[in-house]
């Protein structure tokens, strides 16, 4: 995409004077558990009902080549908080942030913001790595729970720290998480907008399990009903157990009240007045999940196609997510980039937003990707890596690798087989035809860059198998 383009695109009020974006403006990071690439009905979704996220989306800059940093939820999360890659000095999954990195939240807290954090955290199981000793003057739910024991009131289960939710023990039978962190996200933008703020909006939602509004899931019964579906509902083969439809009522009627949850704060930003004074971001953790095990017959939530597989591979499919930023005065009406970014990006990204210094040695690994808002070509030549040790082949039917991607070539090398995968994505983004022995220079020439990265970040191999 050329910049001249996408100026066109982006029209005349969106290249206005930049000076809005300097004031510090307020930023809400709306961050979704779960939620595949076309989980929203402006990516071309049949069942979904998500109108509040898309007509945001058409007045944003929508990155169709946004990535995760991993494609599960912890290292997924631990890049964007840290702008840290999760494999970095030997890390696996189980991330929790030392004290000595500095969080996004500690760097705008540091200048002059007001930090709230809100629903799943996942990063430490214990206190003292949580959002409030993270840089997050308030936390309402973030602790070491990966999921909620319920989605409807009291919220917590006997596996958690203290049994609930950090900050929502208290509670009405019958409330709906998605509702309470909401409320909790709208009572702090009401008592804080004077001053800028980050509203780090954390859904536990869509993540298992599958529970929502009955009088919704039955909308959505109803509207499955009316949809056509050929094929199979599951496929069987190397990714193991795969999901081809999007037809779960429950998972629907979940999406729907995330949505809900993004248009009732985007009101009340537009009803104090502050809508064109904060930046917006929209996003997923990773890749929905579609996948098990060739045995499990666990419910799986929906359906990544035409991407290949899901949560817990590095398949296109578990780490390409939904992604638009909406930048008042410089990103502010409709515009498509396909510069790739991956999660790392969003810390270092929303300083230069806010007119802050950069901090390399924190967010080490990030890049900011403002020049794309702007509209400029970036990162065509750069290195992206993911690396997972901790697969779980009879869960989600992933297996342990390092995959990196240069350009339009992706290569997977898969770490207990020595397998090797390449595809050319401008020619086949489904990963279908692995070209690896047919383009042996390309693969020779990113397995270098692989070790070579390897070497540098200092990664760990696999788990040892008890």
């Amino acid at each position: 995409m050329k910049k001249r383009n996408f100026l066109l695109s982006l029209g005349l009020a969106g290249i206005a004077s930049l000076a809005v974006a300097q004031e510090k403006p307020n930023i809400l990071f709306f961050l979704v558990d779960d939620l595949g690439w076309n989980d929203i009905s402006a990516n071309g979704s049949k069942l979904y009902e998500t109108p509040n996220i898309d007509d945001v989306a058409n007045e944003s800059v929508y990155f169709s080549n946004a990535y995760s940093a991993y494609p599960r939820c912890v290292p997924s999360r631990y890049a964007m908080i840290t702008g840290r890659h999760p494999a970095r000095d030997g890390q696996t999954d189980g991330n929790k942030i030392k004290h000595e990195e500095t969080t996004l939240a500690e760097a705008l807290k540091l200048n002059g913001y007001g930090t709230f954090f809100t629903g799943k955290w996942h990063l430490g199981k214990t206190e003292e790595f949580w959002p409030h000793n993270h840089g997050f003057d308030v936390n309402m739910g973030g602790c070491d729970a990966g999921s909620p024991g319920s989605y409807f009131y009291p919220f917590g289960s006997e596996k958690f720290i203290n049994g609930s939710l950090y900050g929502l023990e208290e509670g009405e039978k019958g409330d709906y998480i998605t509702d309470r962190l909401t409320s909790e996200t709208l009572k702090y933008i009401r008592e804080n907008h004077d001053k800028p703020f980050l509203a780090y909006v954390a859904h536990y939602a869509v993540h298992t399990p599958l529970q929502a509004k009955e009088e919704r899931i039955a909308y959505y019964e109803e509207k499955i009903k009316n949809l056509e579906f050929e094929g199979d509902e599951y496929g069987y083969g190397p990714d193991g157990r795969v999901k081809l439809r999007q037809d779960n009522a429950i998972y629907a009627a979940m999406v729907e009240s995330m949505d809900d949850s993004f248009g009732a704060i985007i009101e009340e930003l537009k009803k104090l007045g502050i809508y064109d004074h904060t930046i917006i971001i929209f996003t997923s953790d990773h890749g929905g999940l579609s996948n098990s095990g060739l045995e499990n017959k666990r419910a799986l939530a929906t359906s990544n196609l035409p991407l290949r597989a899901g949560k817990g591979h590095i398949y296109e499919g578990g780490i390409k997510v939904p992604m638009f930023v909406r930048w008042p005065g410089v990103a502010d009406v409709h515009a498509t980039t396909d510069v790739v970014i991956t999660g790392m990006d969003y810390f270092p990204s929303i300083l230069e937003m806010c007119g802050l210094p950069l901090l390399p040695d924190a967010h080490i690994d990030g890049k900011s990707f403002v020049p794309a808002l702007k509209g400029e070509v970036m990162n065509e030549n750069r290195i992206f890596t993911w690396h997972q040790t901790s697969a779980r082949p009879t869960s989600t039917g992933d297996h342990n690798s390092t995959v990196i991607r240069k350009g339009n070539f992706k290569l997977h090398y898969f770490l207990d087989d020595e397998k090797i995968e390449l595809y050319d994505l401008s020619k086949d983004p489904y990963e279908k035809n692995n070209i690896a022995e047919d383009t042996m220079g390309v693969t020779k020439c990113l397995m270098k860059k692989m070790n070579e990265w390897k070497d540098e970040a200092k990664v760990s191999g696999p788990k040892k198998k008890k």
